[in-house]
């Protein structure tokens, strides 16, 4: 918990204003910007922000949610912050609205946080592989799993009705519905902005919106092509993922089908770069996460730079190959034994994450069951 001002950011429903109430307790200000009449007023006069917090002492916490909706709320803030001596916890869904007002974001005074969905080790033992595969972790989805369904298919709802339509972030709801669908059936792929644009019916800068729309958001991460700089040509386009796996369905529009085996590899990858994103931004490492694949096929789903290149040095990585299997094939480990043999590059360790029971190591290769390289990857061992 930190014991100076902050911003805490996340999608819809990642439990963000529970969280809030849990870590700051009853003694904290709580003000809920989605009141109507509270809106309205510090809108027309953000001055009586002061009016409302009273005659509380210095250091006293005051929690703003959804504070995108008033961004010129914000020198009031920063005023009070060093007038008053209080500490702000400012909530919200989105820094876009704030950034495009060119409003004061605090001049490095409040850190940033982000709040994601349910990692594996926050769940323990009610974690289901099954489950998140299918539905994912949303705190609102995991509460009610026989619901879960229904409950994606109102999220999506909300975040097109209060999210985009309420705050104006597009100008026509109905070619941002087609591009959510397409978003969602190309989760965990390489983004080709001029197929979707023929298929949403939008100009092709405009799904280069809707895509940054999507990650202002935090409901989407685009995970970049590696380039180390190897004698081979390698890809270049980015790929997308949604943050949760249910959320990704949902857009799709395939809650009411079965997932398939495809699907259900997608779906896989994207659980395992949620932790991957979760641990490298609670851990502080802030390492650079990508993907990397040349143009003759071979593909390595994830490949993390523990450090980063110098002239003289190679840089260092840590290669991960997922699979949707409870046997493991030894051919799935030849991009990361290429990477590692062509030089110019420092593999320090190439792990196999797979659904079987039990681990192995061959050759270099670690072999893990997905739960062991959870409990590893949150225990500092991967990287």
């Amino acid at each position: 918990m930190p014991d100076h001002s902050f911003f805490l950011f996340g999608p819809r429903g990642t439990g963000k204003s529970t969280w809030l109430r849990q870590a700051l307790g009853e003694g904290a200000l709580f003000l809920d910007l989605l009141d109507t009449d509270l809106e309205l007023e510090l809108t027309g006069h953000p001055h009586r922000l002061e009016d409302l917090v009273g005659k509380r002492p210095a250091g006293a916490w005051v929690v703003l949610d959804e504070i995108q909706k008033v961004p010129a709320l914000l020198d009031e803030v920063h005023r009070l912050m060093e007038a008053r001596r209080w500490r702000f916890a400012l909530c919200g869904s989105s820094a876009r609205k704030l950034r495009r007002a060119g409003v004061n974001l605090l001049a490095g005074r409040a850190l940033t946080l982000n709040l994601e969905p349910f990692v594996a080790a926050e769940l323990e033992r009610d974690w289901d592989i099954e489950q998140a595969l299918a539905f994912g972790t949303l705190p609102v989805v995991t509460a009610s799993p026989a619901h879960a369904a229904d409950v994606l298919r109102a999220y999506v709802h909300t975040y097109l009705k209060e999210e985009i339509r309420a705050e104006g972030l597009v100008r026509k709801v109905a070619p941002f519905q087609r591009f959510l669908t397409l978003a969602g059936q190309l989760n965990g792929q390489v983004v080709n902005g001029q197929n979707i644009a023929r298929e949403a019916a939008v100009p092709r800068s405009t799904v280069d919106t809707y895509f940054a729309i999507l990650c202002d958001t935090l409901v989407g991460h685009f995970l970049p092509a590696y380039q180390p700089k190897v004698k081979v040509r390698e890809q270049a386009h980015a790929k997308f993922y949604w943050f949760d796996a249910g959320v990704a369905r949902a857009t799709a529009g395939l809650l009411g089908d079965p997932a398939d085996r495809v699907w259900q590899g997608y779906s896989l990858e994207t659980l395992v770069f949620h932790e991957l994103r979760v641990f490298n931004e609670t851990s502080g490492r802030h390492r650079l996460i990508s993907y990397y694949a040349t143009p003759a096929g071979t593909e390595i789903d994830f490949v993390v730079e523990t450090q980063r290149g110098r002239v003289g040095r190679p840089p260092h990585v840590v290669c991960l190959e997922v699979k949707l299997a409870t046997k493991w094939d030894p051919r799935w480990e030849r991009a990361m034994r290429d990477l590692a043999a062509r030089g110019g590059i420092e593999v320090e360790r190439m792990i196999g994450v797979y659904l079987g029971p039990r681990a192995y190591h061959h050759d270099g290769v670690d072999v893990l069951p997905l739960g062991t390289f959870l409990r590893e990857l949150f225990a500092g061992e991967v990287f």
